[in-house]
């Protein structure tokens, strides 16, 4: 199992050198084609005007929008002249998670910023959060002070889930490619601690039948509101590079209303994330 294709999203108006980097380090790796894709779209006035003056403001931020995708199109392929390999790009005047989510249809992996603010603008930029729930591809989230895809350590952050069933089986080819993996399950209090030390052993096992050695562990309990201060001490711990799990187990909503472990992924800045739902 390997990647084909690679597909970077860009963002208007943020930093992309970090996802280029890494994303054309991955084409690279795997010998694989790269595609960049970005959108936006016009983003209405709160305010309200008609006649000449309306039709020639649209104008306007429509010609503004034309030159910055044109821009990162500039970017993306000076970024990716020297990887070899087959590049393409992709463009639209379109709502971005959904023109993304559309073209991941002709990747194996798409590759994405990480996001800091709690609410993004949905008409400039492809949340992650939007992402991975709507391209039905593996979305790997790159922090921007990232330089390169650290896998000499990558941890598993495990639940008995098909989200995370799913994360495992996409990440396969980059476990391949890891000196450790580490499957780590975090347990409530009260949770049967055998049970969930049978379940990740079963992981590795798996996964040592294809070809990748696995250390298995189950971790101290916490409450679910400080499983993601524990997640971000095991991965300090082992030194982690990539984190692969899957996303929103719990609801959407219970994560963005209470925080989760996917809302601490998608913002963390530490590590890349390679998430699954």
């Amino acid at each position: 199992m390997t990647f084909a294709t690679v597909m970077v999203s860009l963002a208007l108006d943020q930093s992309n050198e970090a996802r280029l980097q890494v994303a054309g380090e991955l084409a690279e790796r795997f010998e694989a084609d790269l595609v960049g894709v970005a959108a936006a779209r016009f983003a209405p006035p709160l305010y309200f005007t008609d006649g000449a003056e309306a039709q020639s403001l649209i104008d306007r931020e429509e010609a503004s929008i034309r030159k910055r995708l044109a821009d990162l199109e500039v970017q993306f392929r000076a970024a990716t002249k020297n990887r070899g390999g087959r590049v393409e790009w992709r463009s639209a005047m379109d709502f971005p998670a959904r023109f993304v989510s559309a073209q991941a249809r002709c990747a194996d992996l798409l590759v994405s910023g990480g996001q800091s603010p709690a609410f993004s603008d949905a008409f400039a930029l492809a949340s992650p959060k939007d992402l991975v729930m709507q391209a039905g591809r593996p979305l790997l989230v790159v922090p921007d002070k990232a330089n390169w895809l650290d896998l000499r350590s990558v941890l598993v952050a495990w639940k008995d889930s098909p989200e995370s069933r799913r994360a495992v089986v996409d990440a396969l080819p980059m476990l391949h490619k890891a000196r450790d993996v580490t499957i780590v399950e975090i347990p409530e209090p009260g949770d049967d601690r055998s049970a969930m030390m049978a379940g990740v052993t079963d992981v590795a096992a798996w996964l040592a039948r294809h070809g990748i050695t696995a250390t298995a562990r189950v971790s101290e309990a916490v409450r679910s509101e400080a499983a993601a201060a524990q997640l971000e001490k095991i991965a300090g711990d082992v030194g982690a590079g990539l984190i692969v799990a899957g996303a929103y187990g719990h609801s959407r909503f219970r994560e963005l209303i209470l925080g989760g472990v996917t809302e601490y992924l998608v913002t963390q800045t530490a590590r890349s994330v390679l998430l699954s739902h």
